[in-house]
């Protein structure tokens, strides 16, 4: 399988980034981010892992130490930053085509246009990623 470059998505880097969500799958691509293979995530990412980090603290899943470490983990993928709005016409196909959020479809979007791997821990996703043929992590 390729890694050149992954798309990853909210679901899996807080499935590294909080404690309780850890998993050999999710640390395996952290260390495959550690390594600095690059990395792709459409603009909502950020907005959607920080809020997944806001709820994780209200209830009390981390702690602010926790959540202040993981929010410096996330400032730092701003070199991974690709927008996808004008591809929407793509990915709102894909929504439709796969039953996805339009959020979900965006990395899915991303990750077909530029070639990568697409790392998720989404059921519905991996199934979308398997049926259009992206590689999956």
């Amino acid at each position: 399988m390729k890694t050149a470059t992954l798309v990853l998505d909210a679901s899996t880097t807080l499935g590294f980034l909080l404690p309780d969500e850890q998993s050999a799958h999710t640390n395996q691509i952290l260390r495959l981010i550690e390594q600095r293979t690059p990395v792709y995530v459409p603009a909502h990412w950020f907005v959607e892992t920080v809020n997944g980090l806001l709820v994780a603290k209200r209830r009390q899943r981390i702690n602010a130490g926790q959540m202040d470490h993981a929010l410096r983990f996330v400032q730092t993928m701003s070199r991974a930053t690709v927008v996808t709005e004008q591809f929407i016409n793509t990915t709102l196909t894909l929504a439709r085509r796969h039953q996805l959020t339009i959020y979900d479809a965006a990395y899915l979007e991303l990750a077909i246009r530029t070639d990568s791997v697409l790392a998720t821990t989404d059921r519905a996703l991996l199934k979308a990623a398997k049926a259009e043929r992206v590689d999956i992590v």
